[in-house]
C-alpha cells in the first residue's frame, strides 16, 4: 500500500468514528478561541487592513471577513480569515507536532459553511477530523521538517484543512484523494518570516486557507494527481529531504489531536511561554531594577530565531524570549498591551531585555516535545533566584480552567472593539445544536 493511500485510509478512521462528547466540547472551545483571536488580529492590524482594501479592492460577496465587518467574495473571506487568525501568533497549537491547527482549518471551514448551508456539528466534526490530519502528518516529520526552515502550519496544515472541507461538503473517495494530491503539490510555508522583524508570518496561514480551498475546487473539478503524492519524491520527501519516513498513528497515545492542543494565555510566540510563566512566578522574589543578568535554559528548538534582544518592532517582540519573559517580570502578565507597538518601545523593557541570554541544554532538549520547560535563572545582589516550568498555562496538562478561558475570550473580544451582547450572544450560541456559520460570524 502506498504512504497516501495508508494515511487517507487512517484519516477515514477518524471521519467514521464517533465523536466522543468531551471531543466535541474541546473542539465547540477551539471555535471560540478561533473567532475572539481573529476578531483581535484584524484589529491589531487594522492599518495595514485598510491599506489592503484600499489597493485591492476586493468584490463584495455573501461571506464574512471575520473582525472586518466586510462581507466578499469566498476566497477573500477565506484568505483574510487566515491572515487575521494567525496575525497575534495568539491560536491554538500543539507543541509535539510544531504547528498551529486551528486558523488554517476554520479559515476555510466557516466561509464554506456559510456557502452550502452546514450546521454547527457537521463542521465541529470536520474540524476535528482536519485537526487529526495536519497533527498526524507534522508529528510524523518534525522536528527535522522545521530544523530544513519550513512552517508545518503552511505545509502540513494545508493537507489537513484541505482534507477537513472534502468531508464536510461530503466528497466521494476518489474527490478526496485528488483534493489530497492537489494539496501535497501546494503545500509550501518559510520559517524565515520569524526573522529581523519580518511581519509574515500571518501569511503562510492565509495562503494555507487558500491554497486548500484551491486543492479542494481542483479534487472536486476531476483533476488526478499522482496516485502517491506523499511517497517517493512527493511531499515526505520534499518536506524531510528523507524517504523512509514511518507515519504516526491517528490518535497517538490514547488521544484526539484537537485535546491535545494548547490554549494560549501569553500573546507571544508558544517558545517563549515557559519562561514567560517562570518569571511571574518570580516576581514576589525579585525586583525589576534590581536585576543584573538573567539566564534562561531551554530546549534546543525554542532558541533559533527566538534569543533576540534587538526588538525592532511588534512581531519580533512576539517571537522573542527575552522580551516576553522581561514582560512577565516587569508586568506579571504577558497579554496583547504588553506587545503594542508602543509598547515594545519602552525604555524600561528594553533594557531588562538587554540582559538576558537564552541558551539550550541538552537535558531540557532531550524531554521535548514531552516536556516543554524552561529555566530561568535571575542574578541580583542579593543573590540568584532560579525557577523552572515543565508546562506552562494553557498545556493540556495545565489547562485554562472554563473561567480562565471566558475572561481570555472576551478580553479578545474587547480588544477587537466587539459589542459584550455579540460576543456573549456568541458564547452560548457555539452551544446551540441548531447554530449555523452565520449566526456566529454575522456580527463580526
Amino acid at each position: 500500500m502506498n504512504k497516501s493511500i495508508e494515511f487517507l485510509k487512517a484519516i477515514d478512521t477518524v471521519w467514521n468514528t464517533p465523536v466522543p462528547a468531551e471531543v466535541m466540547e474541546r473542539a465547540k472551545r477551539s471555535l471560540l478561541d478561533y473567532l475572539a483571536v481573529t476578531c483581535a488580529g484584524a484589529k491589531f492590524q487594522q492599518e495595514k487592513l485598510d491599506r489592503y482594501f484600499d489597493f485591492a479592492m476586493p468584490e463584495g460577496g455573501k461571506f464574512r471577513a471575520i473582525g472586518t465587518s466586510r462581507d466578499l467574495v469566498l476566497k477573500e473571506a477565506v484568505f483574510l480569515n487566515g491572515l487575521n487568525g494567525h496575525a497575534l501568533d495568539f491560536d491554538d497549537g500543539t507543541n509535539s507536532g510544531i504547528i498551529h491547527l486551528g486558523s488554517p482549518i476554520f479559515s476555510l471551514l466557516i466561509p464554506l459553511s456559510q456557502r452550502y448551508g452546514i450546521g454547527m456539528e457537521e463542521m465541529l466534526r470536520a474540524a476535528i477530523t482536519g485537526y487529526e490530519a495536519s497533527y498526524t502528518m507534522a508529528v510524523s516529520i518534525q522536528p527535522g521538517h522545521k530544523a530544513m526552515g519550513y512552517h508545518a502550519t503552511g505545509t502540513c496544515g494545508t493537507l489537513g484543512a484541505s482534507l477537513a472541507a472534502s468531508y464536510m461538503l461530503g466528497f466521494s473517495e476518489e474527490e478526496r484523494f485528488q483534493t489530497f494530491a492537489s494539496a501535497c503539490v501546494a503545500a509550501s510555508g518559510m520559517l524565515k518570516v520569524l526573522d529581523d522583524g519580518s511581519e509574515l508570518k500571518p501569511y503562510n496561514v492565509a495562503k494555507t486557507a487558500l491554497l486548500a480551498l484551491t486543492a479542494l475546487q481542483l479534487g472536486k473539478s476531476g483533476f488526478k494527481g499522482h496516485p502517491d503524492p506523499l511517497g517517493g519524491r512527493g511531499f515526505l520527501k520534499m518536506m524531510t529531504g528523507r524517504e523512509d519516513i514511518e507515519l504516526k498513528p491517528i490518535f497517538l497515545n490514547g488521544t484526539y489531536a484537537i485535546m491535545k492542543s494548547y490554549t494560549k494565555p501569553y500573546a507571544s510566540c508558544r517558545y517563549t511561554h515557559p519562561s514567560v510563566e517562570a518569571a511571574i512566578h518570580l516576581r514576589d522574589k525579585v525586583k525589576p531594577e534590581e536585576v543584573e543578568a538573567i539566564e534562561i535554559s531551554t530546549y534546543d528548538l525554542a532558541v533559533s530565531g527566538h534569543d533576540h534582544t534587538e526588538i525592532p518592532g511588534s512581531y519580533s517582540a512576539k517571537m522573542s524570549i527575552p522580551y516576553a519573559t522581561a514582560a512577565g517580570l516587569l508586568y506579571g502578565k504577558a497579554g496583547l498591551q504588553e506587545f503594542t507597538e508602543e509598547a515594545v518601545r519602552g525604555d524600561r523593557i528594553l533594557n531588562l531585555t538587554g540582559k538576558i541570554k537564552v541558551t539550550a541544554d541538552d537535558s531540557l532538549s532531550e524531554v521535548f516535545p514531552a516536556i516543554q520547560a524552561a529555566i530561568v535563572k535571575i542574578h541580583t545582589p542579593e543573590g540568584e533566584f532560579t525557577e523552572r516550568v515543565d508546562f506552562p498555562k494553557g498545556e493540556p496538562e495545565n489547562p485554562l480552567t472554563e473561567e480562565e478561558f471566558r475572561d481570555r475570550y472576551d478580553g479578545l473580544m474587547a480588544y477587537a472593539g466587539v459589542d459584550p451582547s455579540v460576543s456573549a450572544g456568541i458564547y452560548t450560541t457555539v452551544h446551540n445544536e441548531n447554530a449555523t456559520a452565520d449566526s456566529l460570524v454575522k456580527d463580526l
